[in-house]
């Protein structure tokens, strides 16, 4: 088990399998009938990000299809359980916080050269960490 520091911007703590993307991410484009990415070209298309950590740089799109993308994959209960962001805008830190999702930044640097996609991690926004089980 490795603990990393973070910084809290979305109060909770999820545990899940984490899901790595070197590409910013807009949520509308994700089936929110099965948490799949949908976006060509994106380096997690034809991955599900539904009930796990996603790690991503950025989020990208309007305010509409940033928030409404979250909120129909809530509705199927398909969203994120926490998340990592690289680069925080104000529409997904709205939205993490609305929808409780739990959400980090500012993530010790080693954590990017330990993780490996499928790995258990532990975000735990409250306590400001980050764990790889």
């Amino acid at each position: 088990m490795k603990k990393y520091h973070c910084h809290k911007i979305s109060d909770g703590c999820a545990k899940a399998e984490i899901v790595l993307s070197k590409d910013d991410v807009m949520f509308y484009l994700i089936r929110p009938e099965t948490g799949e990415v949908i976006e060509q070209a994106h380096d997690l298309c034809g991955k599900i990000i539904a009930n796990k950590v996603l790690a991503f740089p950025s989020g990208k799109g309007s305010s509409v299809v940033q928030a409404d993308g979250l909120f129909q994959l809530m509705k199927h209960e398909n969203q994120p359980y926490a998340m990592i962001v690289e680069r925080p805008e104000t529409v997904l830190v709205t939205s993490a916080i609305l929808f409780e999702i739990p959400m980090v930044d500012q993530v010790d640097p080693q954590f990017y050269q330990d993780v490996r996609e499928g790995d258990i991690v532990t975000v735990d926004a409250d306590h400001e960490e980050v764990i790889i089980e």
